[in-house]
């Protein structure tokens, strides 16, 4: 609870620190200090929580839920502590920017506890609006403008879907509690569904597809990453994406596990369809930054197979997943975000001339491939056991390594254009010694994930 009242009054903070201070450096300390008391907040809440208390009927924190929120909170202090530069200098409205960031935190507390439907709405809300006014931070770059309207328009229509899943399930079950035994009693058998609560569970698949950028609801997601301005691509594409993804197996762990068969078979076909998409197009794109879209689209299929398997083994790899996608998304980025061409050609030549920033960004995109000794492997290799665990779709599991051989090319093809191309790579914005030291902290963290997964996993 105390995570989801400090970054509230965080990002209500940061607006009256916009109102009074122009200077950008005071700005960004004061952010960088909010989201450090965030952490211990969340913290707290980890080592004090109260098992079965629930808040107002609405909200309930557990230990998966509270280490969840703490796992989430590390990652956007690093993410700040890496890009609190880039984010303060992309527009005029620097303090504004960081409100909106404490913001949307504040909807994935909400997202990761809440234990009715209208609080999963007013989750979403809170996580999507402030993405959209972020999309479209950079107001004198077209690309930037346009990624926010399309944003904007696909959200809509995606909460609107979102609220008619939520409506029909609310008339079979007459309740938006999803503790409440009437509304799991309707979840028992097949045979005891109604047509209301069958359309309603697709719905709310439909629209949970879109959230995490999942086939077929992944036509917006390359359009928007490659034109939100960089700083706030890798906010979007992964603490966001995770936390919708929590929320989603969530719903389906607690209230709808029972009836899996009428809704395993979409599940499956939506996890093929976003390796595939995902995986395919990406091999085909110039920019290493739209490539990374299209990479985030492929890590989401990895990460539905958590949501197809719930069980055990499932929820222990999102966490993983979560925090090995990010903190290796985050590494790649800080170094895209530096380079003045963000083709491959881009790159060609960085090894000798920033190693550093080439060694960090070579072990994450090591990881996002799932070569082991990284986070990135055992990431893969839990969601994959739980599927396994259930017995069901071998030729899934087979598929979705055939996938991961594919992705390891594109992602190579940065690496090599690093270390074995020639060229002159330039970089706009070289990183100091404290900044270098964040890299390297980040990319110890990614190969730590590989040796002891137990750090997260338990």
């Amino acid at each position: 609870m105390n995570a989801i009242v400090v970054s509230a009054l965080l990002g209500v903070l940061m607006m009256f620190v916009g109102l009074f201070s122009k200077n950008s450096r005071q700005v960004q300390w004061v952010a960088l200090l909010g989201i450090t008391g965030l952490m211990i907040a969340s913290i707290v809440d980890f080592t004090h929580f109260e098992a079965g208390h629930r808040w107002f009927g609405m909200i309930e924190f557990t230990a998966y839920t509270s280490f969840f929120n703490t796992v989430i909170t590390f990652c956007a202090m690093m993410y700040l502590f890496l890009f609190h530069r880039f984010i303060a200098h992309t527009g005029r409205h620097d303090a504004e920017y960081f409100a909106l960031i404490f913001f949307v935190l504040c909807g994935v507390y909400l997202l990761a506890s809440y234990t009715n439907l209208l609080i999963l709405f007013i989750g979403i809300e809170i996580l999507s609006i402030p993405q959209y006014i972020l999309a479209g931070s950079d107001k004198e770059n077209f690309k930037s403008n346009e990624a926010s309207l399309k944003y904007f328009l696909m959200g809509s229509f995606s909460t609107g879907i979102l609220l008619m899943g939520i409506t029909l399930i609310y008339g079979a079950c007459g309740t938006f509690d999803v503790m409440d035994p009437k509304f799991i009693g309707q979840f028992q058998s097949l045979e005891g569904m109604g047509s209301l609560t069958m359309v309603g569970i697709l719905l709310l698949i439909m629209s949970f597809a879109f959230k995490v950028s999942a086939a077929p609801m992944h036509l917006w997601t390359a359009d928007v990453y490659d034109g939100t301005p960089t700083s706030f691509t890798p906010f979007m594409a992964t603490i966001v994406k995770v936390s919708v993804f929590l929320a989603f197996l969530k719903l389906f762990h607690v209230s709808f596990g029972a009836v899996g068969a009428a809704w395993q078979v979409t599940i499956t076909a939506m996890i093929a369809l976003t390796l595939l998409i995902g995986n395919i197009t990406a091999v085909y794109q110039q920019s290493v930054k739209r490539m990374m879209a299209y990479s985030s689209i492929a890590q989401a299929g990895f990460m539905l197979f958590a949501v197809f398997a719930l069980n055990e083994i499932a929820w222990k790899g999102l966490i993983l997943y979560s925090a090995a996608y990010t903190l290796a998304s985050l590494g790649v980025f800080v170094v895209l975000v530096r380079m003045k061409d963000f083709t491959y050609d881009g790159f060609n030549g960085l090894a000798k001339r920033h190693p550093l920033m080439a060694a960090t960004a070579t072990i994450c995109l090591l990881s996002l491939a799932g070569i082991p000794l990284t986070g990135g492997f055992f990431a893969k290799f839990y969601v994959l056991s739980a599927t396994l665990q259930q017995g069901k779709m071998l030729w899934l599991v087979v598929f979705a390594v055939l996938m991961a051989a594919i992705s390891a090319y594109y992602y190579f093809k940065v690496i090599i254009s690093m270390y074995f191309n020639d060229g002159e790579s330039e970089i706009v914005d070289a990183p100091g010694a404290p900044e270098q030291a964040l890299m390297v902290i980040n990319a110890a963290l990614v190969i730590a994930l590989g040796i002891l997964p137990s750090l997260i996993t338990g």
